[in-house]
């Protein structure tokens, strides 16, 4: 008889996220929050979520092992040093998509420069791609726990993709796991010529040798706004060696070793 879920998990990961604003980002929430439960009857970890970004305090962090950012950041000065204390001291954590948008102005401008600049390496969003259409991944970093069972090459679930200010082929503690195959070109529909990407450099995950941590910039399912159904036309977790990406970057944060 297998007790393999009779013993107490590995590890415990809480999901933080705001799933107030745009429609493609919540029906991710929506998604992230039915899959990686689903995902925790099989794997040895729990998962608990809140949006009370109050959580980001010593005290209810030091129950969790693994942090994630669904969709936003935190915006107070305490959230933020707890943060930064947590990740300081050891703590994980995982973003998608939106978590590292900044734009200043806007509702989410660039004030933080640790996260942004020093812990993320990207600086502020510089554009992206639309429609959300699938791209071909490339694995840029074949060693590493989180990508070292995927294909060279794969097709993603559809997805907005974001260009940022900074190269972070430029900064040493950045470790670029994918980026966008050339293969992809051109990328997005439009219809605004600046919305397709004809050629370049686009990392999409990627983790900061510093710290133990993994961004991804999947996170932004397709919703039709045209025909004004707001109807969810794709969805991100549709796809399985995207998901084995994901399951394994999860399982290499919990597992404790940078």
């Amino acid at each position: 008889m297998s007790h393999l879920h009779a013993q107490s998990p590995a590890f415990k990961v809480i999901a933080f996220f705001t799933a107030k604003n745009d429609k493609a980002h919540i029906s991710f929430v929506q998604e992230a929050n039915r899959w990686f439960p689903k995902m925790a009857t099989t794997y040895p970890f729990t998962y608990d979520t809140t949006s009370n970004w109050n959580n980001l305090n010593a005290t209810f962090l030091s129950n969790y092992q693994v942090v994630l950012f669904l969709d936003t950041r935190p915006e107070t000065t305490a959230q933020r040093e707890a943060f930064q204390t947590y990740m300081k001291n050891g703590g994980a954590w995982m973003g998608f998509h939106f978590a590292a948008f900044a734009l200043t102005p806007s509702v989410y401008p660039q004030n933080w420069n640790w996260y942004h600049n020093e812990f993320l390496g990207s600086g502020q969003y510089k554009s992206n791609t639309w429609r959300p259409t699938s791209a071909i991944l490339r694995v840029e970093d074949r060693k590493h726990s989180a990508t070292n069972q995927l294909p060279e090459t794969f097709k993603s679930a559809p997805n907005e993709w974001y260009r940022w200010e900074k190269d972070l082929r430029t900064n040493p503690n950045i470790d670029i796991l994918l980026s966008i195959d050339p293969g992809s070109f051109p990328l997005g529909t439009g219809p605004k010529p600046h919305e397709i990407w004809h050629s370049g450099y686009y990392p999409v995950v990627w983790t900061n040798k510093k710290y133990k941590m993994i961004y991804l910039n999947m996170g932004h399912n397709d919703i039709d706004y045209e025909n004004k159904t707001n109807k969810e036309l794709s969805f991100t977790f549709d796809n399985e060696t995207q998901n084995k990406l994901i399951i394994n970057s999860l399982l290499w944060l919990g597992s404790g070793k940078k």
